[in-house]
């Protein structure tokens, strides 16, 4: 591993069966976020890629030098290997993570279907950033449960403006995507406002797509008290649309 990564923000590779899972973590966080699903997945069979984002588990620093197209090549990566070894692919994103994979959905056809954990399109509260500053405070570890997300204690002001942009540009493609699409969204968020989800729900093209409330997380839903529900709920969804053509 690269002395550089922070311990436990390494990337996650499993090699399973001919179906496969990418995983995101979100933003200024790290694979340790989404780690729960990764095992889970693994253990059902499943080939599973969770990539470590560009310029994320380092330092702030490191970030701040990254533009969102690092981030979504980070996630590219992941999908071209996956393809290589897999007939099926599923997406998986949390918060800035579901923002990245919905721009993939829409352009990889091997796509079976995306889950989003409260996926980000519209932070309206980013737009109004002190741009005076070089970093604001951190955005990570908003979870009911007393458990801490290894994300940055700092935000690059550069990255948020980066985010902004994703947001925008993956907003804008919505109506492209069309395979199936399982939501999760918590209803009690203070980071992504949960009419995200809302809005993606709405604006998405496709036949078989649904919405389940989290009423007992935060925003880091993955490592909140409905992490059990997420993991149930989407193998489920994986198992229903692996094998659909």
């Amino acid at each position: 591993m690269d002395a550089s990564i922070i311990k436990g923000a390494d990337e996650l590779i499993y090699e399973g069966n001919e179906v496969g899972v990418l995983v995101s973590h979100g933003f200024t966080g790290t694979t340790q976020s989404v780690r729960p699903l990764v095992e889970q997945y693994e253990r059902a069979g499943y080939t599973v890629y969770a990539p470590r984002l560009e310029g994320h588990g380092q330092t702030p620093e490191d970030m701040e030098r990254t533009s969102y197209h690092d981030w979504l090549a980070s996630i590219e990566k992941a999908a071209k290997w996956l393809q290589e070894r897999c007939d099926a692919i599923f997406l998986v994103g949390l918060s800035m993570g579901g923002t990245l994979v919905l721009d993939l959905a829409e352009r990889y056809e091997k796509v079976k279907g995306t889950v989003l954990i409260n996926a980000a399109i519209d932070i309206p509260a980013m737009k109004h950033i002190d741009q005076d500053h070089r970093f604001i405070e951190a955005v990570g570890s908003d979870i009911k449960k007393q458990v801490q997300e290894l994300a940055y204690e700092r935000t690059p002001v550069k990255s948020v403006e980066q985010l902004l942009l994703l947001m925008d540009r993956v907003k804008g493609k919505l109506s492209g995507v069309r395979s199936p699409v399982l939501l999760f969204v918590s209803d009690e968020d203070h980071v992504v406002p949960p009419r995200n989800s809302e809005v993606i729900f709405q604006s998405v093209f496709s036949e078989r797509k649904e919405i389940v409330h989290l009423e007992n997380s935060y925003h880091v839903a993955t490592l909140d008290y409905d992490q059990d529900l997420i993991i149930e709920r989407s193998l489920e969804f994986f198992e229903m649309y692996a094998k659909t053509k």
